[in-house]
């Protein structure tokens, strides 16, 4: 079988399970939809089976068939996402199909998967339920990093977030004077945010908590940067467009040099006259793009984000357009990680910043007016009931700050946090 082949098959695997799930949770196991999408993987995996064994494995938050990953497709969006809740619901990390199955063995996988969810103890629950499939084995979810491994990784992150927020002071200076500016180093470090955004998605979002009042501009187009590739990523691209994606999310404020320090610093609400030219700096930053060195594919890409970034789903936006056009992929993504940051982040005519649920709850609202309603929902599947830096209230009365999801989405609504302040009043450190 040809790589491509195998590819779109692994890809039509993990959609055809999650579909068979699906089913077996609305109908009777003997139902006629439930057979059909039985038969359906089996199709697909005998096809794969025949040739050797085969390994679904769960990583972090993608599939893996036999080593390779499974890269996201739009249409399969929300069934991926489904079966990821469903193994990690048990506990499951790899399910491995040793030889070719017969249509008695998927539907007794799928009994135990069933029944196991309602489990205390799922995974044991699963393998005890599994132990007469001969051709079926299952394993338990792995623990990917040690602690010592982990505090190496956040100080690798915190490194790297710094020397782009570093290298965004830079350009815009270089701007600023007139120089002519090169983008070949901020592609060379992109390039290491991609690779760490899909090896530690919650650690690097964890860092767009990152609020510093007297440097917004430059913190928030990273933040706007490192929040577009994990959406980015969540919704299957690869590698080489997700570094194209950052640079562009980067770059989209860049026509905020042009605006008039005395408005950008203005301690109250911009007057009409001041919005008037705020709106304007979607176009400078498009032209500011165009004059830099070299135009290949990502300049393009980032002079249409630049554009296009308030321009909103529904064009209603600005700048005003005389001709309606469909906005890239890229701006509908950039514009959500937009609006969410800047909403979390303090301002100098917003000095109180809105909380991550509540912003959560207002870009929701805008789906399918301003945001793109499809995207939003992977967004929204992103950062979680509580965003990374919410401050919660426990219910045993401690004050405290989330800095994970759970990894179980039955209790996606107990996030990993720590406590700041105790039940007594206490600080903690």
């Amino acid at each position: 079988m040809q790589p491509v082949d195998r590819e779109r098959k692994a890809k039509d695997l993990v959609n055809s399970l999650a579909v068979m799930i699906k089913t077996a949770q609305i109908h009777n196991l003997n139902n006629v939809s439930v057979t059909n999408s039985i038969r359906r993987v089996l199709d697909i995996l005998n096809s794969l089976v025949s040739e050797d064994a085969v390994t679904l494995d769960l990583v972090g938050e993608f599939f893996h068939v036999d080593g390779g990953r499974v890269r996201y497709s739009m249409e399969y969006i929300f069934n991926y996402d489904f079966l990821i809740r469903e193994f990690k619901k048990r506990h499951l990390g790899t399910i491995v199909f040793e030889e070719v199955l017969g249509e008695d063995d998927l539907r007794a996988l799928l009994t135990a998967l069933t029944q196991s969810g309602f489990s205390e103890k799922p995974f044991e629950a699963l393998l005890e339920a599994i132990e007469n499939i001969e051709n079926i084995d299952v394993r338990p979810l792995k623990k990917i990093k040690d602690d010592a491994v982990e505090l190496d990784r956040k100080k690798i992150i915190k490194k790297t977030y710094f020397n782009v927020v570093s290298l965004t002071k830079s350009i815009s200076s270089k701007i600023s004077a007139g120089e002519k500016v090169s983008i070949k180093k901020a592609k060379r470090i992109m390039g290491t945010i991609v690779n760490q955004i899909i090896e530690e998605e919650s650690m690097l979002i964890g860092m767009t908590s990152i609020k510093d009042y007297d440097e917004y501009t430059y913190n928030h187009s990273v933040n706007v940067s490192v929040l577009a590739i994990a959406l980015g990523h969540r919704l299957g691209l690869s590698k080489k467009v997700l570094t194209e994606l950052g640079l562009c999310a980067l770059l989209h404020d860049l026509g905020k040099i042009d605006v008039p320090k005395d408005i950008l610093n203005k301690p109250v609400e911009f007057s009409e006259e001041d919005w008037k030219i705020i709106m304007r700096h979607p176009a400078w930053g498009a032209h500011a793009i165009f004059k830099m060195k070299g135009v290949d594919r990502t300049s393009i890409s980032a002079f249409v984000t630049s554009f296009e970034h308030h321009l909103n789903y529904d064009l209603s936006g600005y700048p005003k357009l005389r001709k309606k056009f469909a906005l890239s992929l890229f701006s509908r993504i950039i514009a959500i990680a937009d609006q969410y940051d800047a909403m979390t982040s303090s301002r100098v005519y917003s000095r109180i910043p809105v909380p991550p649920d509540k912003a959560l709850s207002i870009i929701v609202d805008r789906g399918g007016t301003q945001l793109d309603p499809q995207i939003l929902k992977t967004f929204i599947n992103m950062v979680g009931v509580y965003p990374l830096g919410s401050l919660v209230m426990l219910d045993t009365n401690e004050l405290a700050i989330v800095f994970d999801s759970n990894a179980n989405p039955d209790f996606s609504n107990r996030p990993r946090v720590f406590v700041l302040i105790n039940s007594k009043g206490e600080k903690t450190r």
